[in-house]
Protein backbone atom coordinates (compact mmCIF):
# COMPACT_ATOMS: atom_id res chain seq x y z
CA UNK A 1 0.00 0.00 0.00
CA UNK A 2 0.63 3.28 -0.81
CA UNK A 3 -0.51 6.76 1.30
CA UNK A 4 -0.23 10.11 -0.19
CA UNK A 5 -1.01 13.63 1.77
CA UNK A 6 -1.64 16.35 -0.18
CA UNK A 7 -0.80 20.41 0.92
CA UNK A 8 -0.23 23.66 -0.42
CA UNK A 9 -3.76 24.12 -1.78
CA UNK A 10 -5.49 27.82 -0.73
CA UNK A 11 -6.96 30.59 -2.17
CA UNK A 12 -5.17 32.54 -4.53
CA UNK A 13 -6.06 36.01 -6.88
CA UNK A 14 -5.50 35.68 -10.85
CA UNK A 15 -2.00 35.65 -11.58
CA UNK A 16 -0.63 34.47 -8.30
CA UNK A 17 1.31 30.91 -7.77
CA UNK A 18 0.89 28.27 -5.44
CA UNK A 19 2.86 24.91 -4.97
CA UNK A 20 1.35 21.41 -4.13
CA UNK A 21 3.36 19.09 -2.30
CA UNK A 22 2.52 15.46 -2.08
CA UNK A 23 4.31 13.32 0.59
CA UNK A 24 4.18 9.43 -0.18
CA UNK A 25 4.63 6.75 2.60
CA UNK A 26 4.45 3.13 2.76
CA UNK A 27 5.37 0.69 -0.47
CA UNK A 28 7.58 3.22 -2.11
CA UNK A 29 9.59 1.33 -4.09
CA UNK A 30 6.71 0.31 -5.98
CA UNK A 31 5.78 3.36 -7.14
CA UNK A 32 6.45 3.75 -10.90
CA UNK A 33 4.91 6.82 -11.49
CA UNK A 34 3.17 10.00 -9.87
CA UNK A 35 0.56 12.57 -10.68
CA UNK A 36 -1.76 15.31 -10.05
CA UNK A 37 -5.46 15.60 -11.24
CA UNK A 38 -8.21 18.21 -10.47
CA UNK A 39 -12.10 18.12 -10.85
CA UNK A 40 -13.91 21.09 -10.84
CA UNK A 41 -17.13 21.16 -9.40
CA UNK A 42 -19.92 19.36 -11.49
CA UNK A 43 -16.90 18.25 -14.07
CA UNK A 44 -14.40 14.84 -14.11
CA UNK A 45 -11.30 14.20 -12.87
CA UNK A 46 -8.78 15.47 -15.36
CA UNK A 47 -5.13 15.27 -15.48
CA UNK A 48 -3.09 18.01 -14.89
CA UNK A 49 0.87 16.42 -14.61
CA UNK A 50 2.68 13.50 -14.43
CA UNK A 51 6.19 12.38 -13.83
CA UNK A 52 8.18 9.27 -13.94
CA UNK A 53 10.53 7.12 -12.18
CA UNK A 54 13.19 8.49 -14.88
CA UNK A 55 12.21 12.21 -14.88
CA UNK A 56 10.13 12.37 -17.66
CA UNK A 57 7.28 14.36 -17.70
CA UNK A 58 3.65 15.15 -19.24
CA UNK A 59 1.56 17.86 -19.15
CA UNK A 60 -2.06 18.80 -19.96
CA UNK A 61 -2.55 21.32 -22.35
CA UNK A 62 -4.25 24.14 -20.34
CA UNK A 63 -1.04 24.10 -18.23
CA UNK A 64 1.68 23.78 -20.41
CA UNK A 65 4.25 26.86 -19.72
CA UNK A 66 2.49 27.32 -16.15
CA UNK A 67 2.48 24.47 -13.90
CA UNK A 68 5.73 22.38 -13.46
CA UNK A 69 5.72 18.73 -11.80
CA UNK A 70 8.87 17.57 -9.63
CA UNK A 71 9.89 15.11 -7.35
CA UNK A 72 12.58 14.98 -4.33
CA UNK A 73 12.92 10.91 -4.23
CA UNK A 74 14.76 11.75 -0.64
CA UNK A 75 11.71 12.93 0.34
CA UNK A 76 9.59 10.85 -1.38
CA UNK A 77 7.63 14.14 -2.56
CA UNK A 78 6.06 15.50 -5.68
CA UNK A 79 5.34 18.84 -6.14
CA UNK A 80 3.41 20.90 -8.61
CA UNK A 81 4.23 24.48 -8.81
CA UNK A 82 1.62 26.38 -10.19
CA UNK A 83 2.13 30.09 -11.64
CA UNK A 84 -0.12 32.40 -13.56
CA UNK A 85 -2.78 30.86 -11.90
CA UNK A 86 -6.75 31.67 -13.75
CA UNK A 87 -10.10 31.34 -12.04
CA UNK A 88 -10.75 28.33 -14.47
CA UNK A 89 -7.51 26.67 -12.58
CA UNK A 90 -9.46 26.20 -9.65
CA UNK A 91 -10.39 22.66 -8.50
CA UNK A 92 -9.47 19.86 -5.69
CA UNK A 93 -6.07 18.66 -6.76
CA UNK A 94 -5.12 14.84 -6.26
CA UNK A 95 -2.13 13.48 -6.25
CA UNK A 96 -1.76 9.86 -7.30
CA UNK A 97 0.63 6.90 -7.62
CA UNK A 98 0.83 4.36 -9.90
CA UNK A 99 2.64 0.70 -9.25
CA UNK A 100 2.67 -2.35 -11.43
CA UNK A 101 -0.59 -3.41 -9.64
CA UNK A 102 -2.39 -0.33 -8.50
CA UNK A 103 -3.50 3.13 -8.59
CA UNK A 104 -3.33 4.87 -4.98
CA UNK A 105 -4.71 8.74 -4.82
CA UNK A 106 -4.25 11.30 -1.64
CA UNK A 107 -7.23 12.73 -0.42
CA UNK A 108 -7.36 15.94 -2.36
CA UNK A 109 -6.53 20.17 -1.60
CA UNK A 110 -8.66 22.42 -2.50
CA UNK A 111 -7.30 25.54 -4.95
CA UNK A 112 -9.77 28.36 -5.37
CA UNK A 113 -8.35 31.29 -7.98
CA UNK A 114 -10.29 34.64 -7.74
CA UNK A 115 -10.83 37.24 -10.62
Amino acid sequence: QVQLVESGGGLVQAGGSLRLSCAASGSIFSINAMGWYRQAPGKQRELVATITNSGSTNYADSVKGRFTISRDNAKSTVYLQMNSLQPEDTAVYYCNAISDYDIFWGQGTQVTVSS
